[in-house]
């Protein structure tokens, strides 16, 4: 059978901490603490938890180095903590890896939504279209192994990755909105102005090795969404 899931929780605020890691418990979650963001970063890496949830502002390193230090080795959710509410700081969150941005004080209901919705999308395949193995060009992605490769190389991705990419892939062929991938993965409506998908775009694009300027896999259909070209095999 299997045990409870395991939070790091990293927040230098003890008296946050506290109430935060009380709160996940009572839900059932085993939480881990760490106020430091270096000794965050060999915690995450030495003990794989199935989810961190970071604070950006801490002792030792950011939450921003946390993130980029330890996602070569650690392909679990990163829900990231900011009592900034700056468009450019949720930006860099997402490109250095994150799979979810909130901005602080963070009320309890909202944040175990969160952490419940990247759970559920990081131990399971929600899509039936994800639990196929499909190839489009070189590109092969296993939503059963939940793995993608390219030209036989495998392809390092985060949970928010794969599910885009698996999704994307699942409908190549077709243009697939915004909308459609915010009611799909993220599980809410796309309120126009969010630019995380756009981001989560660039970043497979840089991993499929795909130019930017004129993408063989992933194209802009402007005012529209995204194709994931070629046919589905």
């Amino acid at each position: 059978m299997d045990g409870p899931n395991t939070i790091l929780l990293v927040e230098d605020d003890l008296e946050l901490a506290e109430l935060t890691k009380e709160r996940l418990e009572r839900e059932g979650f085993r939480v881990l603490h760490e106020e430091n963001g270096q000794i965050a970063a060999e915690t995450i890496t030495r003990e794989q938890p199935d989810i961190v949830v970071l604070d950006i502002m801490l002792p030792g390193m950011d939450g921003f180095d946390v993130c980029r230090a330890v996602r070569p080795g650690y392909t679990g959710p990163i829900l990231i903590l900011t009592a900034r509410d700056d468009d450019l700081d949720e930006i860099l969150g997402l490109e250095l890896g994150a799979d979810d941005f909130v901005t602080k004080p963070v009320k309890p209901r909202l944040l175990l939504a969160r952490v419940r919705a990247l759970l559920r999308r990081s131990k399971s395949s929600p899509s039936p279209l994800r639990a196929e193995k499909m190839v489009v060009g070189e590109l092969t992605v296993d939503g059963t192994r939940r793995e993608a490769e390219i030209a036989g190389a495998q392809i390092e991705l985060t949970t928010t990755e794969f599910d885009l990419l698996s999704y994307l892939t699942s409908r190549a062929g077709e243009v697939v909105s915004r909308q459609d991938i915010y009611q799909t993965l993220f599980q809410y409506d796309y309120d126009g102005l969010d630019r995380s998908v756009d981001v989560y775009i660039s970043r497979l694009r840089q991993k499929l090795g795909d130019n930017p300027e004129a993408p063989h896999y992933i194209k802009t259909v402007r005012g529209v969404g995204y194709l994931m070209a070629g046919e589905k095999r």
